[in-house]
């Protein structure tokens, strides 16, 4: 019992379907698994998981960070057919992923979403997405440049604007000033997949200057001030996991979802 109290929090993080070669893998990038350590906690990569093993995943976890991707959330899981044939898609992990988001929601675990995470929980709760963000009348192009060395297309691109007293600038609030100014701070941006409707129950905590929703979360988790209350469930359209240790704004947020694992790890 001891041991399992001191132990560090663990972090569920659903690895991607890949064919490398001629055989199928499961993957995750290394710098989700790395920022999950920047927080204090022991990241656990998950492969594709079969629908009795998610109760048992969720017994042994204290939080669950899902992680960007080069492929979309199907659309037929918001009722559309798929408009450009060229971009990938993951349907196995869609199929797993989605009713793991909505068990962890219901059992209050802290919860991380980036990028097509992001896209993920909106989706499970009901939410859609615009599948060409920038193909949308007065919206701007939120795609990476693939063409770009990698430490130029993910670095900070667009300000993003916080929803005043929500929980994204409750945890940023010791920023204001420093990397977060009147409620603005930069971000990178590679997506284009978008929030299109919005799920019930998903409170915004930032947009981008088109009006794009850069972050939100669920609004029962959001009235407990995260920063200082034991749930957590924030979910981000852009990367903080990328070079988070060198990024204010991205050490506070992880710093707060640590923090977060440790209370829900200790309750229990």
């Amino acid at each position: 019992m001891r041991a399992a109290l001191n132990r560090s929090p663990i972090v569920l993080v659903p690895a991607c379907q890949r064919v490398l070669g001629r055989h199928p893998f499961h993957v995750a990038g290394q710098k989700y698994v790395d920022a999950i350590r920047l927080a204090g906690c022991t990241p656990l990569v998950v492969p594709a998981a079969q629908p009795h093993e998610l109760g048992t995943l969720l017994d042994i976890a204290d939080g669950l960070l899902l992680t960007g991707s080069p492929s979309n959330v199907h659309p037929s899981h918001f009722d559309e057919d798929v408009l450009d044939e060229a971009l990938p898609l993951d349907p196995e992990r869609d199929a797993w992923t989605l009713p793991l988001i909505r068990m962890a929601v219901s059992q209050g675990m802290p919860l991380l979403g980036i990028c097509r995470g992001f896209q993920e929980v909106n989706v499970a709760l009901g939410g859609s997405l615009h599948q060409a963000v920038h193909a949308q009348p007065g919206l701007m192009d939120h795609r990476g440049d693939h063409s770009k060395p990698v430490e130029q297309e993910y670095g900070l691109s667009h300000p993003v604007r916080l929803t005043p007293d929500g929980a994204l600038a409750h945890i940023l609030d010791g920023l204001e000033g420093s990397a977060v100014r009147q409620g603005e701070f930069m971000v990178n941006s590679l997506h284009g997949q978008g929030v299109k409707q919005l799920a019930p129950g998903l409170h915004i905590e930032a947009r981008a200057p088109d009006g794009v929703v850069e972050a939100f979360s669920v609004a029962e988790h959001a009235t407990t001030h995260v920063p200082r209350g034991s749930a957590f469930s924030l979910c981000l359209q852009w990367h903080p996991e990328w070079l988070a240790a060198q990024n204010p704004v991205s050490q506070q947020i992880f710093q707060a979802f640590g923090q977060a694992c440790r209370a829900y790890h200790a309750r229990r």
